[in-house]
């Protein structure tokens, strides 16, 4: 698995040239590795995330970190192929397939989120993910994302 992460942070962008994602709704802190097909990423559970409670936040919202996480790699295969002002229409994000493996994610933890691209063809994927509280695996989950392509 080829990691560009070097490439990446000699780029000088950030997460906001991949995703559009800000503020609250951004829950991505950091990129652990990344490649065409796939990305590692880390995100601390806090209080202003989606489906946050005074006991930590749903695990449903792992959901979202991995959409973002496929979309942090789908991102930078888009910037590494066609350069940095190609065209950023946002995707439209399936669930196929959820499993979670606790109800809550205790507020101030880690998520680790693996997400490669498992099938790619023209303007749709179906992405994989893995996600880990801490070493924990606490949830995995099949995206399919779609993208409208401008003619």
């Amino acid at each position: 698995m080829e990691n560009q992460l070097a490439d990446y942070l000699r780029s000088g962008l950030g997460l906001e040239d991949l995703l559009p994602h800000r503020g609250d709704l951004l829950l991505i802190d950091e990129i652990l590795s990344l490649g065409p097909m796939h990305a590692v990423t880390r995100s601390k559970v806090r209080p202003g995330w989606p489906l946050a409670g005074e006991e930590g936040v749903q695990a449903l919202v792992l959901i979202e970190v991995a959409a973002q996480t496929a979309g942090v790699c789908n991102g930078w295969d888009r910037i590494r192929t066609q350069g940095v002002d190609s065209d950023q229409m946002g995707w439209l994000v399936a669930v196929k397939r959820a499993e979670f493996f606790r109800d809550l994610l205790p507020l101030g933890r880690w998520v680790r989120a693996y997400a490669e691209n498992s099938y790619n063809f023209e303007n749709l994927r179906e992405i994989d993910c893995r996600l880990h509280l801490d070493d924990l695996l606490v949830g995995t989950a099949t995206l399919q994302l779609f993208q409208e392509r401008k003619s």
